[in-house]
Parts: C-alpha cells; sequence; structure tokens
C-alpha cells in the first residue's frame, strides 16, 4: 500500500464528456485496448476528454512483469493480424493529429512482434496521411532488426522508457536491462529519429542518480525526456516509497535544458504519452 495519502497536488478528478464518450465508443467497436485504461494512467480522463488516447497494440497480455506496472502478464493468445487495419480505422474516426502507439511486450515471438508495428504505421500512414505518428516501443530484446522494423516506418517520434534508474532495475524491471534500454534509444538517435524516454521517480531513487540518467540520455542523444510520479496501480506493485514535491519536477525539468534538451516534461502527473501532441508541434518549430 501507498505509505501515505496523495498529496493534493496528485489528486485528479474525473470527468466525463462528448469527447470522453466518443473516444470510448471507437476504441471499445474497434476491439482496442489502450494503456490509458491497462495501466490506470490518472491522466485518462484529461486526455480522453481533449480527444487524445494512447493506442496499445499487441493485445493486453504482457510477457514481463514489472513491478510498477498494471498491465497483464502471462502467456499471450496469437496475436490478432487484422489489428493494425482496425487501429488506422479508429484513428481516421478520431480525426487526431497525433497518435501515440504503444505495446506489451511480446517476447515469445520471433520478431518481438516487430512485423504488426510495422504494419500498424503502414496502415496509418494510408488512411491518414497528415497524422504524425509517435512509437512507445519495448526494447525488443535489444535485436536490431526489429528496431530497424520500426524505424524504417519512420514515425515523428521514437519512445522507449527507461522508467527508472540503474541501481533500481533488478526490483522495478527485472526482466529488463539498463543499458540494453540505452542502447536502443542510442541506435534509433544514430537511425535519424527523433528519440524521446521517461522515467517515474518515487521508487526509492536519489536526486543525483535521477541527475545521472538525464546525463546518460543526453549522451545518447535524446531529444526529449519525462518525469513523473510513480503510483501504485494496485497492492500487488511496489509500493510508493515517496511523493516527490513538485518544485523537485521543476529542478529536474531546469537541469534537463541546461545540458541539452530540446524539452523536458517534468511534474506529478506526467506520463510517456502526457501532452505528447503538444510536444510534437514543439519539436517541430524548434528543429
Amino acid at each position: 500500500m501507498e505509505r501515505e495519502k496523495r498529496p493534493d497536488w496528485l489528486k485528479v478528478r474525473f470527468t466525463v464528456n462528448e469527447n470522453f464518450s466518443e473516444l470510448r465508443d471507437i476504441v471499445s467497436s474497434n476491439a482496442l485496448h489502450t494503456v490509458c485504461q491497462e495501466a490506470r494512467c490518472p491522466n485518462q480522463s484529461e486526455c480522453w476528454g481533449r480527444g487524445t488516447a494512447t493506442l496499445m497494440i499487441l493485445g493486453d497480455v504482457c510477457t514481463r512483469s514489472c513491478g510498477f506496472c498494471a498491465v497483464k502478464t502471462g502467456r499471450p493468445p496469437v496475436y490478432d493480424r487484422d489489428e493494425p487495419y482496425r487501429v488506422a480505422e479508429a484513428v481516421l474516426k478520431m480525426n487526431l493529429n497525433h497518435v501515440v502507439l504503444t505495446s506489451v511486450n511480446r517476447d515469445e515471438l520471433p520478431d518481438q512482434g516487430a512485423e504488426v508495428w510495422a504494419k500498424t504505421i503502414r496502415e496509418i500512414r494510408k488512411a491518414c496521411p497528415e497524422t504524425s505518428i509517435e512509437v512507445l516501443i519495448p526494447d525488443f530484446k535489444g535485436e536490431y532488426e526489429p528496431l530497424k522494423m520500426v524505424i524504417d516506418g519512420a514515425p515523428e517520434i521514437l519512445s522507449h522508457n527507461l522508467e527508472t534508474v540503474p541501481h533500481l532495475y533488478r526490483r522495478v524491471r527485472p526482466q529488463a536491462k539498463y543499458e540494453r534500454s540505452l542502447s536502443v534509444l542510442e541506435i534509433s538517435k544514430q537511425e535519424g529519429m527523433t528519440t524521446k524516454t521517461g522515467i517515474m521517480v518515487g521508487l526509492g531513487e536519489t536526486f543525483e542518480q535521477v541527475l545521472e540518467v538525464l546525463r546518460d540520455g543526453r549522451e545518447a542523444g535524446l531529444d526529449i525526456f519525462n518525469i513523473g510520479q510513480y503510483l501504485q496501480p494496485t497492492k500487488r506493485h511496489l509500493p510508493v516509497e515517496r511523493f516527490v514535491h513538485p518544485d523537485e519536477f521543476a529542478e529536474y525539468k531546469k537541469y534537463g535544458m541546461s545540458i541539452g534538451y530540446k524539452h523536458v516534461e517534468s511534474g506529478p502527473l506526467v506520463r510517456s504519452s502526457y501532452h505528447a501532441e503538444e510536444q510534437v508541434k514543439h519539436m517541430a518549430i524548434t528543429q
């Protein structure tokens, strides 16, 4: 359980408007999954109310069991090869200027799901040529060929989350490796991608360890860095060690910008795709 009550700056009011209802119906009618729902994102009401969502492909069962994540884990069923078409249809119905795609890990597949990733990007391009695409990808076990299949789709932003500081990987991401994730981002940058990552704080990291991750990201050439508060999704998941004050988030943002990031989104409710459309507009202006 969380060791103390959530402070006022983390209290979110859940509201439903016309945009929220319409998006929920589109997701449901196209038999799709969103990370907003599966990961119990605190910003679902705000984002869906603005008509934006992060679509999760390759099903809703992940082959990994990270200590922070509410997505189901286990052995996934055979994936649906029609999913890319339904995703493209949903993006068209939503009339999105910018779409964020993510997925569960599919370590049991020879290509870790890269074929579906590439096909989904292609189908969105066909159906919605004016829509910019952001992909929040798994690490593909560090293999180059699956990563290259996604890169060849030329998404406007390629994101892969480091999630936490190296010291906490064994507890937070037991089936992942910090250096492997950093390498995925570095290779993507070398291939010409605009790159982005994110971490959670409040899991037991120190202030200096967060600064070290920010420095590692810049050395890998990253453009965008997100930092948000970890919130325990259920009692079975890792507890919150502390609630980070907004002033500390502001310090992270100031430091990140000072060492050369083009954009740093840092705040208690920041998540991977939070304000993603605004970020891609900002990148278009600054590049």
